[in-house]
Formats: C-alpha cells, sequence, structure tokens
C-alpha cells in the first residue's frame, strides 16, 4: 500500500470530529430488506452480440501501465519522541495488540511531508492511464469536461495531508512537535493504528491489488485499513483525551489546505475509505470484538459493497463481468480506451451528483458486480458500463435512476436485456453517431 492510501487528512478531521462527537457519524445504510420498492420493470431488450476476441480482464491487464515503484529500504528505528512513546502506548491498549518492533518515526516540515507524498505520484497516479480514464469519465458526466484526474488527486494529496504511515519502509512521518494538539495527537493516533495493523497483519498486501488496477477490491481493502485506523483513533480521543481536548477538537474544524480543482466526485471517492470504512469497523467491532476486526485486516473485504453492508461481509462476493471487445464492430481504428471495475460506491457516488444521497444509495443498493469498457479512435469515444444485479427489481430501480440521472446533452442509452444476475447495461457515445454504431455493435436495435 502506498502512502497516499494511508494519508490522513485534515478535512476528515473536521468531518469526524465537528460538533465534539468522536464516534460513528452518519445513518445507517438500510438493510437489503429495507430498500424501497423499485417501478415497474423495463421491457427487455434483445440481446447482446456474441463475445469478441480479447475479454475485458486481459484488456483492463494490457491497458494497466505504471511506472516502476520507488525501491525504499526498510527505515531505523532510532529514538522515539516521548509524545509519540504515549501515544504508542494508549494505541496498543485500545488496539489490543502490542507492536512486534518499535516503529521507525521521522518528525518533518509540511513541505518535506508533502514531497514524500508526490515522490511515488508517477506509479501511483500513472499519466497515461490517467488521462486515458479522464476522458471517459468526462463523457460519463461524472467529472467536468475540462478536469484531469491527475491534477485533481495531485490538489488532493497536497492540499489535505498532515500526516502517513508507509508500509513499504515502516516509517511513520508527520508534521514535528515536541507538544502535539489535540488534532495532532489523533493524527499520531491513526497513523501508530496503521503501523500496528502493519506489524501484524502486512498491509503492503494492498499493492498487488493496485498494480493490478484491481480498482474495486483495492478500495475495498483501504476501507477496512482506514476503517480501522480511525476506528482505534478515535477509541484512543475517548479513552485519553480531556474533556477539554475533545471541545479543542471540535472546534478546530481541523484545517488544511484548499480543495479546489477537486471535483466532487473525486471528492467522494477519496473520502469513502475514511467514512464508510469507519462506520464497517465499528459494526465488525459490536459484531464480534476485536477479533471480527482483526479477521477484517486479514481478510479483505473484496467489494465496497460488503464495506458499505458489513453483513454481506464476508459471503456476498461480485459476480464477474465480461464486454467483449466491439471496438472492431465500431469501426476501423477503434481500440480499447479504458477497463475499470465498478463497485457499488462509484455508482453510489455518480448517482449522488445529480439525484441526491437517498436516491442514489437505495439505487446503488442490490449491486452485483461491474465494470465499464470504452474504445476510441482518436476523436471518438465509446464507453459500455455493464453492471449486475442481485434481483430483477434491484435492475429496475438502478436502470430507472440512471435515466433520470443522464443529462438531456447526454447522448447514452440504458439498455435492461433480460438475462441471469439481472443485467443493466449503460452506453455512452460522444456523438450521436457514435452511440448508434455502439448499440449497432451490441446487437441492439436502434
Amino acid at each position: 500500500m502506498r502512502r497516499g492510501a494511508v494519508a490522513l487528512l485534515l478535512l476528515l478531521l473536521a468531518a469526524c470530529t465537528g460538533g465534539g462527537s468522536l464516534g460513528p457519524f452518519g445513518s445507517p445504510t438500510p438493510s437489503h430488506s429495507e430498500r424501497s420498492q423499485a417501478p415497474p420493470p423495463s421491457p427487455p431488450a434483445t440481446s447482446i452480440a456474441p463475445p469478441g476476441t480479447e475479454p475485458a480482464a486481459a484488456a483492463l491487464e494490457r491497458l494497466c501501465i505504471r511506472a516502476p515503484a520507488p525501491k525504499e529500504t526498510p527505515a531505523t528505528p532510532g529514538p522515539v519522541p516521548s509524545a509519540i512513546q504515549q501515544v504508542e502506548q494508549e494505541v496498543q491498549q485500545v488496539r489490543g495488540l502490542k507492536y512486534l518492533h518499535p516503529v521507525a518515526v521521522a518528525a518533518e516540515t509540511h513541505d518535506q511531508l508533502v514531497h514524500g507524498l508526490v515522490a511515488p505520484f508517477d506509479h501511483d497516479y500513472p499519466a497515461g492511464l490517467l488521462a486515458r480514464r479522464s476522458r471517459v469519465w468526462q463523457l460519463i458526466g461524472v467529472i467536468p469536461a475540462d478536469v484531469e484526474l491527475r491534477q485533481a488527486y495531485r490538489a488532493f494529496l497536497s492540499g489535505q495531508v498532515i500526516g502517513y504511515y508507509d508500509p513499504t519502509s515502516g516509517q511513520l512521518v508527520f508534521i514535528g512537535t515536541t507538544n502535539p494538539s489535540p488534532s495532532e495527537r489523533l493524527t499520531l493516533a491513526h497513523e501508530l493504528t496503521h503501523a500496528d495493523d502493519d506489524q501484524h497483519f502486512d498491509l503492503s498486501r494492498l499493492n498487488p491489488l493496485e498494480n493490478r488496477c484491481q480498482d474495486e477490491a483495492q478500495m475495498a481493502a483501504t476501507g477496512a485499513v482506514e476503517g480501522s485506523a480511525q476506528f482505534f483513533s478515535f477509541s484512543v480521543a475517548r479513552e485519553f483525551f480531556s474533556p477539554a481536548d475533545l471541545i479543542s477538537l471540535g472546534l478546530s474544524g481541523g484545517g488544511g489546505g484548499s480543495l479546489a480543482g477537486v471535483p466532487p466526485f473525486v471528492q467522494t471517492l477519496a473520502l469513502w475509505p475514511y467514512l464508510d470504512g469507519l462506520n464497517f469497523i465499528t459494526a465488525l467491532n459490536a459484531r464480534g470484538g476485536l477479533a471480527e476486526v482483526n479477521r477484517a485486516l486479514q481478510q479483505f473485504p473484496v467489494s465496497t459493497e460488503q464495506v458499505m453492508h458489513p453483513d454481506r461481509y464476508p459471503s456476498d462476493t461480485p459476480v464477474a463481468v465480461n464486454i467483449p471487445d466491439y471496438g472492431p464492430s465500431l469501426g476501423e481504428g477503434w481500440r480499447d480506451l479504458d477497463v475499470m471495475q465498478v463497485g457499488e460506491e462509484w455508482l453510489r457516488a455518480m448517482l449522488e451528483l445529480r439525484l441526491g444521497k437517498a436516491d442514489a444509495a437505495s439505487a446503488a443498493d442490490g449491486w452485483g458486480g461491474g465494470l465499464y469498457r470504452a474504445w476510441t479512435d482518436g476523436p471518438h469515444v465509446a464507453v459500455e458500463l455493464s453492471t449486475r444485479w442481485d434481483t430483477p427489481t434491484d435492475a429496475d430501480q438502478f436502470a430507472a435512476a440512471v435515466n433520470r440521472w443522464l443529462r438531456s446533452d447526454q447522448f447514452a442509452a440504458v439498455v435492461r436485456p433480460a438475462g441471469e444476475g439481472s443485467p443493466v447495461e449503460v452506453l455512452f457515445g460522444s456523438d450521436a453517431a457514435t452511440l448508434d454504431a455502439l448499440r449497432g455493435a451490441l446487437g441492439l436495435s436502434g
């Protein structure tokens, strides 16, 4: 797991401590049986055309091109400041796990910290992949047409991070001080929880997920990791912070940099592991105590659905979704542009942009699997977003929500085929002719 995945965000501190509350926040997600009834089923579409030559999984692997990860040697533990020793002891007490060896600690300025975060940026946020993905997300409509994802992620990281733990080197890096404020102590508790978890469960197991562009599985696993750090750092605050400290946290608002240039969709996805991850770990702790929490770090959740609905962890696993290569059918020169796993949280965040939180959550619930595949001939782009749902009612509800979500100026179509897994296909084209060509490639009538 790279540094960006375990960084504590100033903005998040404000969200988690606002009003003086240090516990779980937000309304519980409705259970699967509590979702509202879907609208009447749409008429089934004609069947999808037979598969092409290269499956989506192979295209995803081929397109997942990253710069080599920076090589780092394990950090050498040195003298640990007394303030950090105190927080280490507090974390051990609430976490129920003793450190297996001392944690290497580096106190740095904010500029040094940001430099350490951007050092692996080319690997974590590959320029080519994100340039191609930006075109797809712009076409779908989740980011504005003038936003580039790589710049948005850089702005988010540089503006908000105040500390991180790096499992690659085993080092905790934070903005140094001999007398940490309550906010800084909470940051230290968060990062020292990462260090404790890493020594027992090897958090670098996230690296292969990132390196293979397994976005949905990586995001789910990150939810468990960040949820643990949130839960136990808040436990430290409840157990060891004075009433004045807690009031200070509530009043401080977290501080931090600007989110200018970071679109709401990117903000939502970046903050999700901290928010829903906290609720996930809280639910597991209530269900089975520390043993259940530890299991989630030994056996990572495999989908954002499992994190968002802890009762579905670990048994409710996603179905595999394939999109054939329709590039040759679209015309001469058409080739793959991007392939990405799409989970419940991605769809919920998408729908929230125009439908609101409650409607988006209801429509995305019941997700069973998802993937998009995009093609381009250079100036034009075509995208198929393919989803599977637990029941026909779930599929109909999602299809209806997407129809409401689409803008009138978008070239898009929602297709509700009949079939096992209750599929819903959403097609996007950069223009009317491209959308018609994609419909034709799938064997759909106009």
